[in-house]
């Protein structure tokens, strides 16, 4: 935890917070904090400042917060990805927003097992969970926008061309692909697909809405591994 994470129910005066849940435990235990201590914290969807150590009890921490800094800048990107496992799906919300990452689309894709969208990941107390995790590794505040899609072919026919409109549109595909392009601050849509990737009428669909195929190497990588490696190769972080 980088930054502790608060929330206007944390607020019981204009600069004072009351912290007794996760966050707490993982203060007391990894900060070993004491009166007079400042500490790094962020308002949710605010600004990020200082937190200095009023009391301790066993059950909760008193702090003094001053904020006067914005967050780090968001990446120009919005992300289009095909349903993980929900395992894999935790892990990856938790890059995507560590690394700046503001709107998400999760989409159905022919690969992507039907009971993945049943699972309880998928409920946004379940999903602000992660996303919180990602904010506190990054020492940023603003909460990623997460949209579920569950129809292939009427969001990409008719959602996504006005999504792309006016942006660098790719589709990471390790096939009939051209090298990932060069790192520079562009406005990008980038589709990413499920394990084993988006099958060629999908490709072929995205690619009708503008979107150009890319690959980042001989190396098929995990969705959790090619998520972060294309970030990191289209912007300069």
């Amino acid at each position: 935890m980088n930054l502790i994470l608060l929330f206007k129910s944390d607020f019981t005066a204009v600069d004072t917070v009351v912290i007794s849940d996760r966050r707490f435990h993982h203060i007391k235990q990894f900060y070993q904090p004491v009166p007079d201590q400042s500490l790094k914290v962020g308002l949710l969807n605010g600004e990020i400042g200082q937190g200095v150590v009023l009391s301790l009890t066993e059950q909760s921490i008193t702090l003094q917060v001053k904020l006067d800094k914005q967050p780090p800048a968001p990446l120009p990107i919005t992300l289009i990805l095909a349903l993980p496992r929900p395992k894999m799906l935790k892990r990856t919300l938790q890059t995507i927003t560590s690394m700046g990452v503001k709107q998400i689309y999760l989409i159905n894709s022919y690969k992507v097992d039907k009971s993945y969208w049943s699972t309880p990941v998928l409920q946004q107390p379940t999903l602000n969970e992660q996303l919180y995790l990602g904010l506190e590794q990054a020492g940023d505040t603003q909460l990623p926008e997460i949209h579920l899609r569950k129809r292939f072919k009427p969001f990409v026919e008719d959602e996504l061309p006005a999504l792309a409109q006016q942006s660098r549109a790719l589709v990471a595909h390790p096939y009939n692909a051209v090298g990932c392009p060069p790192a520079d601050h562009l406005e990008t849509t980038l589709a990413i697909g499920p394990e084993g990737g988006f099958i060629p009428y999908e490709v072929e669909k995205l690619q009708a809405a503008g979107f150009a195929a890319i690959h980042i190497g001989p190396r098929i990588l995990r969705v959790e591994n090619a998520v972060p490696v294309l970030l990191a190769k289209l912007f300069p972080l």
